[in-house]
């Protein structure tokens, strides 16, 4: 480990070096490539730079401690060395954590998708409900939604929707969301006080962008235009701007009608095709890789049931991680960070355990 941190703190001097160079922000790429490099190694080499700090604090209070006859001196000493040698260990945890290999999506945006599943009318009112939430927690982030599709019921609820969140790190984070979500309560429908349960499933995919290649054959592609439906503003009902997407080979049909524009809500759609794309195949690798999914929070099976909403007790169960926080209309609300701190942190633990059980 400590060689290859080395190396990492090498090359960290090396981009530090090219990137005072006069010349290197007339290649904007590569200025780009550049910082981006230096800002995912900042936090490595802060915490080795660390590291090392605490050891020279080890060796000098252990030289000192051979010589010093001061027993207050002493003490201090001692405390000094006990607080390194706590830091070290700290340090030691923290760099594995850092050097645990990256997921290539982690700093993609996402599309998000919700449908309702079981529970009717009930399923799709929490559906939106889980909208919602996801909007209020980019909001918290600064991240920017913009919608792609919805299909809305009378009640306010919706059978299935679609949305982009642009933002540093989306996919890291919203990752964890993945997975079927299951509602406990008693519905406003219910006359006699009965509580339902319900779901919906929730799909997270990163947003493909340049660097990825998928290609879609345009013979493989049906093409309907036709016009939107639903609430929105005056080009709703009066114009062919809704687009349908139909990709044959897979069976995936995708919609957008959004946009007022019919090229806009074709490119919204091409885009979501690309991710469902993107994601099948990803799906498909983690299946080929069994053990590595098992061992991953978060890239699992779809049909997983990942969370449990129980509003009459107002607790919020996440079943991959058995942890149950009692602040339901805080996490409805937009606050699911504590969730996915928690689910970050028993991943890395489990790729750790991982890792470690393979260095055996």
């Amino acid at each position: 480990m400590f060689d290859k941190l080395e190396d990492l703190l090498h090359r960290f001097e090396e981009i530090l070096n090219e990137l005072n160079e006069p010349t290197v922000a007339e290649n904007q790429a590569r200025f780009r490539a550049l910082m981006k490099e230096q800002s995912d190694l900042t936090p490595i080499v802060e915490a080795y730079r660390e590291y090392k700090k605490c050891n020279e604090t080890v060796e000098d209070s252990l030289s000192l401690l051979d010589s010093e006859n001061d027993e207050e001196m002493r003490e201090m000493l001692k405390e000094e060395l006990n607080d390194a040698k706590k830091r070290i260990e700290e340090l030691e945890t923290q760099l594995k954590v850092l050097l645990l290999p990256k997921d290539p999506n982690d700093d993609k945006n996402v599309i998000v998708e919700i449908r309702a599943g079981a529970g009717g009318d009930e399923a799709a009112l929490f559906a939106a409900e889980i909208y919602r939430m996801y909007v209020h927690y980019a909001e918290g982030r600064r991240w920017k939604v913009e919608l792609l599709n919805v299909d809305e019921i009378g009640t306010g609820g919706m059978k299935e929707v679609q949305f982009v969140i642009t933002g540093q790190g989306a996919y890291s984070r919203m990752k964890y969301e993945s997975g079927v979500h299951r509602v406990q309560r008693v519905p406003e429908t219910e006359s006699g006080g009965r509580i339902h349960t319900s779901t919906i499933s929730v799909a997270v995919m990163p947003e493909v962008d340049e660097d990825i290649d998928i290609v879609i054959d345009e013979k493989d592609i049906r093409v309907d235009v036709m016009r939107a439906s639903g609430n929105g503003g005056q080009c709703v009902n009066t114009t062919d701007s809704a687009v349908r997407l139909t990709h044959y080979p897979t069976g995936i049909v995708v919609y957008s009608q959004t946009e007022k524009s019919q090229l806009q809500n074709k490119a919204k759609a091409f885009a979501l095709l690309k991710s469902k794309l993107y994601d099948m195949e990803q799906q498909q690798r983690h299946d080929a890789e069994a053990e590595l999914r098992r061992s991953q929070i978060g890239t699992g099976d779809r049909s997983e049931k990942i969370r449990t909403y129980n509003f009459p007790q107002g607790r919020v169960t996440d079943h991959r991680i058995n942890l149950t926080l009692y602040k339901l209309d805080k996490i409805m609300n937009g606050d699911i960070e504590e969730i996915l701190d928690a689910c970050i942190s028993a991943d890395q633990a489990a790729k750790l355990v991982r890792m470690n059980g393979e260095a055996v």
